[in-house]
């Protein structure tokens, strides 16, 4: 794979540009995808940037073709990627569902916007349910929610390698400000960070015969028989249950001693990091949990964290009305720690918004 820059070097760019470089430094070569807000800027990036280093690009009729074409060019043995934010994920459910159920290394990036609507544009994480058990199938997907550009850049890269590894599909989960603000980063090739890059593979047009030198590939999504689903469902989800442990992410910090602690993802828990810091400044015992990975989730490491500070509450800070809420409540069913809310979609949330919640929980 040719080497996108010879050194690594520090930059200021947008979330948007962030993906764009991360994909040309995991050796994407094509992208398929249709406008939307606030997702825009990495097919723009990517058409400006792309034919430099020999890749490709297809603005397709529609989010649905976009979602498919990806689907397509993998089994191809392609390192292909989609972008797209708030009804352009609805549309690619399907899509996604259909890799899902083929086990097809597909990799997208979830810029969050507001919603309910067509028109909302706004910064929100109103897309959490949607990119982790959106479709019709079991949830049997790996995302990773990033925090900052940095972020951006590293998980762009892990969730190709991610991908095409375990054969599910992944997703970075930013949002509406990490695609449009800038920021500082360092940028470098993955090799010389001695990451490992997963090559990618045909899945479909493969030499032999069947039968004779080679199994069939059975990249099936259509079952006729209710006998048939259940096993094909029962099989994927003793694997993806299996792999979770190697797969699951988070973040934790002063958690040992803590009366309170502080679980956000995202941008969110740049708030919620600062937020604590001062809380401790001011004698007041909180503690910061992350989960970095919202499928597989951190539940056990967040059982952890519960049991061994002996905390009172959890205070769950969200710009959505529940859905990370809902997602940790499923995940720990079965403790007893009082679940405190701070829901603020589609509004930003400051240290300050998550101290005076804090204060006036305690």
């Amino acid at each position: 794979m040719a080497r996108i820059m010879e050194e690594t070097r520090k930059a200021f760019i947008t979330g948007n540009e962030a993906v764009t470089w991360g994909a040309l430094a995991a050796g994407a070569e094509i992208m398929f995808g249709y406008p939307i807000t606030p997702q825009n800027e990495v097919m723009h990036y990517w058409t400006r940037l792309a034919p430099q280093y020999g890749k490709g690009f297809l603005q397709t009729e529609d989010e649905l073709s976009a979602g498919f074409t990806v689907c397509g060019s993998v089994q191809s043995g392609k390192k292909a990627f989609t972008a797209t934010a708030g009804p352009g994920n609805v549309l690619m459910q399907e899509p996604f569902g259909m890799a899902e159920a083929m086990r097809l290394p597909l990799f997208a990036v979830i810029q969050q916007r507001g919603g309910p609507s067509s028109g909302t544009v706004v910064y929100s994480q109103q897309e959490v349910t949607l990119t982790t058990f959106g479709g019709n199938g079991e949830g049997h997907r790996i995302v990773y929610s990033t925090a900052s550009h940095q972020e951006i850049y590293d998980y762009t890269i892990k969730g190709f390698n991610t991908a095409w590894k375990y054969r599910f599909p992944t997703f970075l989960l930013g949002d509406g400000y990490q695609a449009k603000m800038r920021e500082p980063l360092e940028m470098y090739n993955p090799e010389d960070r001695g990451i490992e890059m997963i090559d990618t593979y045909p899945l479909i047009g493969l030499p032999g015969h069947i039968g004779e030198n080679r199994e069939p590939q059975h990249l099936c999504n259509i079952y006729s028989l209710e006998e048939e689903l259940y096993e094909v469902v029962m099989r994927v989800s003793a694997e993806y249950e299996a792999i979770s442990p190697e797969l699951v992410e988070y973040e934790e910090k002063e958690c040992e001693d803590a009366d309170i602690i502080v679980l956000s993802h995202g941008v969110v828990s740049r708030a919620a990091d600062d937020a604590v810091k001062e809380l401790r400044a001011q004698g007041i015992k909180a503690g910061y949990f992350r989960p970095i990975t919202l499928r597989p989730y951190p539940q056990k490491q967040l059982r952890e964290a519960i049991a061994k500070s002996g905390a009172k509450k959890l205070l769950i800070a969200e710009s959505a009305y529940g859905q990370l809420d809902r997602l940790t409540k499923q995940e720990i069913y079965g403790e007893t720690i009082k679940i405190e809310n701070l829901f603020m979609p589609g509004v930003g949330i400051i240290d300050y918004d998550i101290i005076s919640k804090v204060k006036s929980s305690l």
